[in-house]
């Protein structure tokens, strides 16, 4: 039986994703109303800038009192698209003290202080949705929390941001370098002013932490995620993936370990085969590579950001919370039963790329696998050319925990023969 009394929702930012939400609301009322069950009423919406025309809202609802609109006592669904840590934090607990369920898209917070905010949550018998935090559009945190609920995910390895997938794709089919490609990156709008957050892998490991909690069923916060950027990558490093048949992408990578005793989290550039499907993933898109003990390899690829993709994401938490609503029920909350510990960086096993300026004579290359060796780091490959007294020698490694093989850079760096380490990437997705 159709509910006639709407079910009532704020909304908190309307920047790109705020306005893309408020339009869908709007525009497809009717058939929200038919698939959740009761209409659904925007009836607030929160902004920082009250005199900015926003096209399809009624500026009646407009208001910068966030925590006034919270506290009517009326609202069902909160909509938090503001980001950051606060007044973010302080807004969602203020909603779920008031009785309404969350849908957020702040991956910096739920990064952070997800648990807290899960226990907010459970305390008030109220739901923290956030789809949206992760991967845009796709649908992945769902399906993770509930359709592999019965499964165990072993590893998650995934393009979680866009901007630096375009930049690294640009480089790699055009050979543009990365100055060059971030400025088209920036020109098209897929880039911010100030990049950092892409570019330094701060976004990319917000939402691997977000992924990890999930597909491990423990806390993992955004401080225990190893992070490394990607302005370093090179046009030399590129041409050294092509020779090996492969191409280089900015990966988040979890992993449970092999007795199933700890997990680990990292986003930094790797080189992958041309062969994995990750290769493949061109422009600004994402995808992320799930590994499950009983379902085996599954990919979740589609547009990982932007107003409409992200909207999309939002708008299908909003419909599950409603109905959950309607059924005075909750849906999922937090699941960290198996408390497992997480692992530094210098305890997972990797491969590595390595390309040295060496000395052009005689006995250069033993004294280099000689260093390997004493490190106990086995080596697979070896290429070496040059001339007029200088040289570069390439070595691709066995795998091997990467203490063992940041020492062995060390102790490279210290041989005469040694010029310099000109680059150092890891090898992912055999």
């Amino acid at each position: 039986m159709m509910r006639t009394r709407p079910l009532k929702v704020a909304l908190l930012g309307c920047g790109v994703v705020g306005s893309e939400v408020a339009r869908i609301m709007t525009t497809h009322a009717d058939d929200l109303t038919q698939r959740i069950g009761a209409p659904v009423e925007l009836a607030g919406v929160a902004v920082r800038r009250p005199s900015k025309v926003r096209e399809g809202i009624d500026p009646a609802l407009i208001t910068t009192d966030a925590t006034a609109l919270l506290e009517r006592g009326d609202i069902d669904v909160v909509i938090e698209v503001i980001g950051g840590i606060e007044p973010a934090r302080t807004l969602i607990t203020t909603a779920f003290e008031n009785g309404a369920s969350v849908v957020s898209a702040n991956k910096a917070l739920l990064a952070q202080d997800g648990a807290a905010l899960h226990a907010a949550a459970e305390k008030h018998g109220r739901d923290l949705y956030y789809e949206a935090a992760v991967a845009g559009a796709i649908p992945l945190v769902r399906p993770m929390r509930e359709s592999l609920a019965g499964d165990k995910i072993n590893r998650v390895m995934g393009i979680v941001n866009g901007t630096t997938n375009f930049i690294l794709d640009k480089m790699d089919t055009t050979g543009a370098g990365y100055q060059e490609a971030l400025d088209e990156a920036t020109a098209l709008g897929y880039a911010e002013a100030d990049p950092t957050a892409d570019v330094e892998g701060y976004d990319a490991a917000a939402k691997a932490a977000i992924l990890a909690g999930i597909a491990f069923h423990t806390r993992v916060r955004l401080d225990d995620v190893y992070r490394e950027g990607m302005t370093e990558v090179s046009a030399s490093d590129f041409a050294s993936a092509k020779r090996m048949g492969c191409t280089i992408k900015l990966l988040a990578i979890l992993e449970r370990a092999a007795d199933g005793a700890s997990v680990t989290a990292r986003v930094h550039p790797a080189m992958i085969p041309l062969t994995h499907p990750l290769a493949s993933v061109r422009e600004a898109y994402n995808a992320v590579f799930v590994e499950a003990e009983a379902a085996g390899r599954l990919m979740f690829y589609g547009p990982g950001a932007g107003g409409s993709p992200t909207a999309s994401a939002v708008l299908g938490d909003l419909v599950a919370v409603c109905r959950n609503k309607l059924a005075q029920a909750t849906g999922p909350g937090e699941s960290a039963y198996t408390q497992l510990p997480v692992s530094t960086m210098g305890e997972v096993v990797t491969r590595y790329h390595i390309s040295l300026d060496v000395a052009d004579k005689p006995g250069v290359l033993a004294q280099v696998a000689t260093t390997f060796a004493e490190h106990g780091v086995s080596i697979d490959t070896v290429r070496q050319q040059g001339k007029d007294g200088e040289a570069s020698l390439v070595v691709v490694t066995h795998r091997a925990p990467d203490a063992a093989l940041t020492g062995t850079v060390e102790a490279l760096r210290k041989l005469d023969t040694v010029r310099g380490v000109a680059s150092i990437m890891r090898v992912e997705g055999e």
